[in-house]
């Protein structure tokens, strides 16, 4: 990369789908497996196809409180000619014709059974019980494998389990599965500038690498936290290669085309750049390349800057490279609450805060809200007052952002908009 891009700047700004492909390209999973107990598989990602051990249930089972029966013995009984059927103790083994046995929801069915009459179906008279309603072979019955047959095909690699997965698995009689190891991302704050606590005038609190560090570990990686190094190029370039063991490098500031950013330089000398600048808003200055074959995100240092192109390309190359795809964020469908200013040809992310407007008029929304008269039009999206990409609390009090695509100028108030719950749990 020729040293005088100080002077150039950005001429020109990669789309971000352009530079999200090019960057993933250069991303190849680690394909590093482990088994781990179930119950601490919850949000890692299958490594190897599961498939059911065992039917569940592993029995025909009562789906009802009542009396397992043979159907034929309750064929034509009614309100006013019930059947009439012997009861026999629920522990002496099968039931025969015109008998009945008491069973309760999901114990097994008895041996001869095939049906289950409701409890509330019956009256018991004696040791005998009058079914005022005929079922059919079946009726109130679970068969075994109902809910899961054996040899079922649960989930195949790149699966990431949830709480009910792992539930799911359990009930199959399984205590352990394969899943790829965890990403392990090196976060490595970078600027001379930032201290820990108590800055002077001039002197920031470190906050990005804490906060991507936190982010890497809840899009399922582990993440190295490092020290702050400073703006030196022979310091930036011993940091980065320290750390190449790791599935992906990440660094924060220094990745604009001020004096002091030297990272891509040193990213260029290390390895190759693959995009620097891409057209989003805030933070177009990132920096995407690789060294070594690790990949080496520099996120800018502006703190919403660094959050969006963490969410934008952090995560997606994190998934990638733990054998899985970063599925799109959970959305809100809401209406917007003021304008939103957008460049043609920059996408751009507007951190919002969502409330709602009731139908009886009472709300928490800014005035000016269109409504539409039924039930409301809430939630809204409302732009948070401070946007500017330094401004950390215009995203940590927000609720989400709305994306503005690459093709619009803006959005107008009253829009219906998605609202993207980035920040949500994985």
């Amino acid at each position: 990369m020729s040293h005088d891009r100080h002077d150039a700047g950005f001429k020109r700004r990669t789309r971000v789908a352009d530079a999200l492909a090019t960057l993933l390209d250069a991303v190849e999973p680690h394909g590093r497996t482990e088994s781990v107990p179930l119950g601490d598989a919850d949000g890692r990602v299958v490594a190897e196809p599961i498939d059911a051990p065992a039917p569940v249930p592993g029995y025909d089972r009562a789906a009802m409180d009542g009396y397992a029966v043979r159907a034929e013995a309750t064929f034509g009984a009614s309100d006013r000619s019930p059947a009439v059927l012997r009861t026999t103790d629920p522990d002496g083994g099968a039931v025969g014709p015109g008998e009945a046995t008491r069973v309760h929801t999901g114990s097994a069915l008895p041996d001869g059974a095939d049906a289950v009459v409701m409890v509330e179906q019956v009256e018991t008279v004696g040791d005998e019980v009058e079914a005022f309603d005929a079922v059919a072979v079946g009726e109130n019955v679970g068969e075994a494998g109902e809910d899961v047959a054996e040899g079922q095909r649960l989930y195949g690699p790149g699966d990431t389990l949830r709480p009910s997965d792992v539930g799911l698995l359990r009930s199959v009689g399984l205590d352990e599965v394969v899943v790829y190891d965890r990403p392990a991302v090196a976060v490595i704050p970078t600027g001379e500038e930032l201290v820990e606590a108590d800055p002077d005038p001039g002197e920031v609190i470190e906050t990005n690498g804490l906060t991507v560090s936190r982010l890497v570990e809840r899009w399922g990686g582990d993440p190295r936290y490092r020290d702050v190094v400073d703006d030196d190029e022979d310091a930036l370039a011993a940091a980065i290669e320290a750390d190449l063991d790791a599935d992906v490098v990440v660094t924060t500031g220094g990745s604009s085309v001020g004096e002091r950013d030297l990272l891509p330089e040193v990213v260029d000398d290390l390895g190759e750049v693959l995009v620097h600048g891409v057209a989003l808003k805030p933070g177009h200055p990132v920096c995407l390349g690789r060294v070594s074959g690790t990949p080496v995100l520099s996120l800018p240092g502006y703190p919403v800057a660094c959050i969006v192109n963490a969410a934008q390309f952090l995560r997606p190359s994190q998934k990638r490279v733990a054998g899985t795809t970063a599925e799109p964020f959970p959305t809100c469908r809401a209406r917007l609450g003021r304008k939103v200013a957008s460049e043609p040809g920059t996408r751009t992310f507007a951190r919002v805060e969502l409330s709602r407007v009731e139908a009886d008029g009472t709300d928490d929304a800014p005035p000016g809200v269109p409504r539409d008269g039924t039930e409301g039009v809430g939630p809204v999206a409302t732009p948070t007052r401070a946007g500017g990409s330094g401004v950390l609390s215009s995203v940590a009090l927000a609720d989400g952002w709305v994306v503005v695509p690459e093709p619009r100028e803006g959005l107008d108030a009253g829009d219906v908009v998605d609202v993207e719950l980035w920040e949500v749990t994985e």
